[in-house]
């Protein structure tokens, strides 16, 4: 078991009821990070459902949980031959702090009858660069679990020299060597810096509402996340993700609506 299994490990307790320790080493300047969380979700879902891969996912963050012990809590709302719906509730202290609707079913491994391609094409990954190891005064525990080498001018904000629209790109692979898994997709589609970063608005952006699709078991090796925005406004951005594989599948795409932090 790797430590990303072990962070997101689901215990039952009973058929409605998981047992689950909320990791620090997951934590985005204080707050664990939402990709984080909805995979410890989905670890309880899809043990509970009769099918193996959650292909789709809508959370609505209530609340930010702290580092511990919690619950997830199901309620089963269809169980059919080729999908189930799930209602699950991350609780903490007798409080839901995030809420969460998830659809499961069973993928093949079959090629795709038709595909577009990526957004954006990246460079090669030599060319890409990876951002300075934040001070431990950052709390920012993430980057030690998961490994991201960034296109140059999505983090030009680091510098001083934002591009001026909502985009941020990078590989990305886990930290501890693991083949990438529908839990670590999760992590994935939220792992990216705020795309409004690079349109110049820095500071922390809670995410109000995140919902991604599972496209395609996603083959060994680094993925490559693309992520963009449609319109800043009124103190609120919307960010879209697509997550592609090693061997050229898209295999996650994911939408948020989150607020413009303050530096």
């Amino acid at each position: 078991m790797t430590k990303f299994d072990e962070a997101t490990r689901a215990i039952r307790v009973d058929e409605a009821t998981y047992d689950v320790c909320l990791d620090p080493g997951y934590s985005i300047g204080g707050p664990l990070n939402g990709g984080y969380l909805m995979a410890v979700l989905l670890r309880a879902v899809v043990d509970a459902s009769p099918h193996e891969h959650p292909v789709t996912t809508g959370v609505q963050f209530l609340r930010v949980p702290l580092p511990g012990p919690a619950q997830v809590r199901l309620e089963q709302l269809k169980a059919g031959r080729t999908v189930a719906m799930t209602s699950a509730t991350l609780v903490q202290d007798d409080r839901p702090v995030i809420e969460a609707r998830v659809t499961t079913a069973t993928l093949g491994d079959t090629a795709p009858d038709w595909t577009d391609g990526p957004s954006v094409a990246m460079p090669p990954i030599e060319r890409c660069v990876r951002l300075p190891d934040p001070g431990p005064e950052s709390k920012m525990t993430l980057n030690a679990q998961v490994e991201m080498a960034f296109d140059p001018p999505t983090v030009g904000w680091l510098a001083g020299n934002p591009t001026g629209r909502p985009e941020a790109r990078a590989y990305f692979r886990m930290a501890e060597p693991q083949d990438p898994d529908p839990y670590v997709l999760a992590l994935a589609v939220d792992a990216l810096p705020p795309v409004v970063f690079s349109a110049g608005a820095l500071g922390w952006a809670p995410t109000v509402d995140l919902t991604w699709h599972l496209r395609a078991l996603p083959a060994p090796g680094w993925l490559t996340v693309l992520g963009g925005g449609r319109m800043i406004g009124d103190g609120w951005f919307d960010e879209e993700v697509e997550v592609w594989d090693s061997a050229g599948r898209l295999v996650a795409q994911s939408r948020q609506l989150a607020r413009v932090g303050r530096g």
